[in-house]
């Protein structure tokens, strides 16, 4: 549930249902107001879980909860992410192997798929009168993913001050945070690894073998967490 107390400000959340977002939402409760979480639907094959399980997670937390459907990405991208193509899997993955992590970052790239998602949040926040977007970003995928950086909020932060009058400003609690500490400050903090959709895919429960869930299921180990039992739970 929403925390109450010394508030500095509003916000709207990216909410994937992802271990990064739910850890942004999670954390937001103490800092702003989160007057809306977006989740969005841009044809990812997960889209189904992750709206299913994004809306528990609002509910969870008291969250007002809003899908945006944007079915037009589908025109100008064929990304493994929402094209026919397979999702690199199994051991196609080398989570440590920053070569191999590049090629298959290839593989699940979306063109400009956070400066869209982004821009429309910054837009549903000035409207609302927030003057904070929050993604669930991390440091480990930043190395492979230039939009998963402080670099690029930065520049979003000076972009917006023209386009929202500078009325609204990024803000990320996990930049700096690779997935063990975000998991490890999660479970401090009571984050529900269960009610999350780490997957890339859209089955009965988390595949385990994509990269997403591949990351995911390290940092649950390294802190005594079981990624099967986790999955199971949150059926």
């Amino acid at each position: 549930m929403p925390k109450t107390g010394s508030k500095s400000g509003s916000a709207v959340v990216l909410l994937s249902a992802g271990l990064d977002s739910a850890y942004n939402l999670l954390k937001a409760q103490d800092l702003f107001t989160v007057r809306l979480a977006l989740t969005f639907n841009y044809g990812q094959k997960a889209a189904a879980r992750e709206i299913e399980r994004a809306g528990r997670l609002a509910s969870h937390f008291g969250v007002p909860h809003k899908i945006v459907e944007l079915p037009w990405f589908a025109d100008f991208t064929k990304t493994s992410l929402i094209g026919n193509a397979p999702i690199p899997s199994g051991r196609d993955i080398e989570i440590d192997n920053l070569k191999r992590s590049e090629e298959s970052a290839k593989q699940v790239w979306v063109p400009n798929r956070n400066g869209i998602l982004l821009n429309i949040a910054a837009g549903f926040a000035e409207g609302i009168g927030a003057n904070v977007v929050i993604p669930g970003f991390n440091i480990e995928e930043a190395a492979t993913f230039a939009d998963n950086t402080d670099a690029f909020l930065k520049a979003l932060d000076h972009s917006w001050s023209f386009s929202t009058n500078g009325k609204v400003k990024t803000h990320c609690f996990s930049t700096a945070l690779n997935k063990t500490q975000i998991v490890a400050d999660g479970k401090k903090l009571g984050l529900p690894f269960a009610m999350l959709w780490p997957c890339y895919l859209s089955g009965e429960t988390w595949c385990g073998e994509c990269e997403s869930c591949q990351r995911y299921k390290r940092a649950l180990a390294a802190n005594d967490l079981s990624f099967e039992q986790l999955k199971v739970g949150g059926k």
